[in-house]
């Protein structure tokens, strides 16, 4: 592992770093912020998955994030949003390739000899984190924004008691029923969509839902709110009767200023969660 940056930041220190990727057959960026409370040991840690087009620096420079981690002492982890790198396949639409790994294990081709993003997030850089960071993996919790959001719900609800808790914003809830989702699912997984289920947050919802505290915003003026498919997965959440709090914003969009101005409201969530107990 090689440190990019370490730069001071309330208190604490926010890096970047990079490390050859056994799962994803590349080198691989990530941001993590430790508050001061890291000095003296370890600490929770709370994941942010980030959307299409992000890198690990989207969350990490626009969020306003660190200011309410270190007010809770807590870890920050901005993965990157696929593997990089000129023998890594891409596609020219934004939305497939670079930038948009959909946190799956790619099965077909091109894909399959570097995309693979669920086990990157849910194996190997957990491993990487514990070996070099003041961090406590048996405190975790998860969040994400669209693309992002997705995966935190997945995974979530994908590894039972690994997470404490889980929050997104503006997530794509329902990908096997939306075009942002059935195009990707089908390129990394294939036509069997027997496979893509795992990989669907409201599908998911309905088999088993998720043992924890969630926590879900999406702006009523988010131009791709027709993508995202809230009222599916609030209908499943119904169902289920899962605890959860789901929230339409008045007014907002899908941006960075969105999620910067909740922001807070989803640190001190999870912080809830983290030292309960």
């Amino acid at each position: 592992m090689e440190t990019v940056s370490e730069n001071k930041c309330f208190g604490g220190v926010q890096g970047v770093y990079t490390h050859s990727s056994d799962a994803c057959g590349c080198p691989m960026t990530f941001g993590l912020f430790l508050p001061e409370e890291a000095r003296d040991g370890p600490v929770p840690v709370l994941w942010y998955l980030s959307g299409l087009t992000c890198t690990h620096e989207n969350a990490m420079v626009k969020a306003g994030a660190q200011g309410w981690a270190a007010e809770q002492g807590i870890a920050l982890v901005f993965p990157d949003t696929s593997p990089r790198g000129e023998d890594v396949a891409d596609d020219e639409a934004y939305d497939l390739g670079k930038g948009a790994g959909f946190y799956v294990n790619a099965t077909q081709s091109p894909w399959a000899p570097h995309y693979n993003m669920w086990d990157y997030v849910a194996e190997e850089l957990p491993r990487v984190l514990d070996a070099n960071f003041a961090v406590d993996m048996e405190r975790q919790a998860i969040t994400g924004h669209s693309m992002g959001g997705h995966g935190a719900l997945t995974l979530a609800m994908g590894l039972p008691g690994r997470y404490r808790s889980v929050s997104a914003f503006s997530p794509i809830s329902h990908p096997t029923a939306s075009d942002w989702g059935r195009k990707q699912l089908s390129a990394y997984l294939g036509e069997d969509e027997g496979t893509w289920r795992r990989h669907d947050a409201t599908l998911m919802m309905r088999e088993h839902g998720f043992d924890g505290p969630m926590l879900i915003d999406t702006g009523t003026n988010d131009q791709f709110i027709d993508l995202l498919r809230p009222e599916d997965f609030a209908q499943a959440v119904a169902v289920r009767r899962q605890q959860a709090t789901l929230r339409l914003q008045p007014g907002y969009d899908h941006s960075y200023f969105f999620v910067s101005t909740f922001m807070e409201d989803h640190v001190a969530f999870h912080a809830a969660a983290l030292y309960a107990g």
